[in-house]
């Protein structure tokens, strides 16, 4: 049985889509890493950042780092299609863009999304919001120039496809996605209106 430490509306939703389509019996044990010291407590145990997703596998090993749990989740269920297999011509453009996400666009809101831990004074801390979140947008239309149809790498549904479903929702928000990045915008309502998801896209987003 594997364990999800998970705050609703926040990137453990990648993991918990990633191990529902893995078919894998697993448990969702929820922490407000925002409101409650002693969940941040309890969780900074198992990983010193203080973030989720934190997953721990069956034999008690503590994952972190939402790519890290992709990889390992694609190896033990190869048959859900998370990433392509080690020989197929698609690999390298999955773990580019894999890590293209998890390396450039997260720290976009790591920094941008609480500014006062890295500045003081409100003129700067909203130099950074506002930097953050326009960098974030370059990013993504970069993302949008590489992307395929009907999914990111073309005819498979990949890893790729659940981080664009999930982010879509974070800012600059699904209207801008709309708007500016169509084919990032239909990979993430293409996922979303897949039915064995409904119960993760309820629980994570109302």
């Amino acid at each position: 049985m594997y364990t999800l430490y998970a705050t609703p509306g926040t990137g453990s939703a990648l993991s918990e889509i990633m191990l529902t389509l893995a078919g894998v019996p697993f448990a969702i044990k929820s922490v407000d890493v925002f409101d409650s010291p002693a969940d941040r407590e309890m969780l900074q145990r198992l990983n010193p950042l203080t973030q989720v997703p934190v997953l721990v596998l069956p034999d008690g090993t503590v994952m972190t780092e939402s790519g890290a749990i992709t990889l390992h989740l694609a190896d033990v269920a190869p048959q859900a299609g998370l990433a392509p297999p080690a020989d197929h011509p698609d690999r390298p453009a999955f773990l580019r863009r894999l890590v293209f996400i998890v390396a450039a666009l997260y720290p976009t809101w790591a920094y941008g999304d609480d500014p006062g831990r890295w500045v003081t004074g409100d003129e700067a801390k909203a130099e950074l919001r506002r930097t953050t979140d326009e960098h974030r947008k370059v990013l993504w239309r970069q993302m949008e120039a590489a992307a395929g149809s009907p999914w990111f790498l073309g005819q498979t549904r990949t890893a790729l496809d659940i981080y664009i479903a999930v982010m879509n929702r974070w800012r600059p928000r699904s209207e801008w996605f709309h708007a500016e990045c169509p084919k990032l915008s239909a990979i993430a309502g293409r996922l979303r209106a897949a039915p064995e998801l409904a119960e993760v896209w309820q629980r994570n987003e109302g």
